[in-house]
């Protein structure tokens, strides 16, 4: 399968933080979901892979190209997580503007997308909700043809209307095979719903990418006493936390610990439960 985007080794260094040999692929006809805590390193990712910053070491290579190229970054198109457009213009003012910057601008599609919208081209945009300047982003973004749609926290705040209008664009999006989704986010139930691959940041360094129905199914969370935990292979356990009333750990082959365990509770891993795992202090 092809890769629209693909970072190999990607570090960058600043006072109080750095990345660390990021590795980052997003094929095409996927969505993968970039998680993290706050400063974690995810926008600087992905400001890393659309030529915004430059990194200090590694490769990357969009749509096949060095993303400094301005034909891999035209194929490209990004939407953050708050409108970029001064608050005076209107969308139909928008779209001029973006005719005399973006060669593969497609005018017909932008005013497509606006109707879908609900957006009067005519409205200035300090008028808009917050939902309707993530729309009228999406509707710049989309009027371009990307191949590969790069969303930071574009869903964060919206109402569950609108957010779920937008998890459903995004999955039309890569109807086309040709095309995949990166997306970072905090609200890991829209990743869990939506997103093919979990790419999980941690402090500046990559835990893992890996097929998030997969992670499903091969991690669990168990609930027992600390004697039954100990009852289990020390490899199965890949992080626990004590409770006032016992032990939770993130664990391996939930069958099996089902069937080693029967009085226990073994409940369906959450990604935000993972992360809590992962980032909030638990036993490695």
């Amino acid at each position: 399968m092809e890769n629209l985007l693909e970072i190999r080794g990607l570090c960058k260094q600043y006072r109080n933080f750095s990345l660390d040999h990021v590795d980052l692929t997003v094929p095409a006809g996927t969505i993968v979901g970039l998680i993290g805590e706050n400063g974690a390193g995810k926008t600087t990712t992905i400001k890393a892979a659309l030529h915004v910053i430059r990194p200090d070491g590694g490769t990357i290579r969009l749509l096949g190209r060095d993303p400094s190229d301005p034909e891999a970054r035209e194929g490209a198109a990004a939407v953050f997580e708050d409108s970029y457009f001064h608050g005076s213009l209107t969308p139909r003012q928008v779209g001029r503007a973006m005719a005399g910057i973006c060669r593969t601008w497609d005018e017909d599609l932008y005013r497509s997308w606006c109707r879908r919208f609900g957006l009067q081209e005519r409205q200035p945009l300090k008028e808009f909700s917050r939902g309707m300047r993530m729309k009228l982003s999406l509707a710049t973004a989309l009027a371009r043809h990307p191949k590969l749609l790069v969303l930071d926290e574009a869903t964060s705040g919206l109402d569950p209307v609108v957010r779920g209008e937008m998890l459903d664009l995004f999955l039309e999006f890569i109807q086309d095979e040709g095309c995949g989704v990166l997306l970072s986010s905090h609200i890991t139930t829209d990743l869990e719903r939506i997103a093919d691959q979990i790419a999980y940041l941690h402090g500046g360094k990559l835990l893992f990418q890996a097929d998030k129905d997969r992670l499903m199914e091969e991690l669990a969370v168990l609930r027992c006493s600390e004697a039954d935990l100990a009852r289990l292979p020390a490899e199965w356990v890949l992080a626990r936390r004590r409770g006032e009333f016992g032990q939770s750990a993130l664990v391996r082959h939930p069958a099996e610990v089902r069937r080693l365990l029967p009085h226990a509770v073994v409940d369906r891993l959450r990604i935000d439960e993972m992360m809590q795992f992962y980032g909030g202090g638990a036993e490695q």
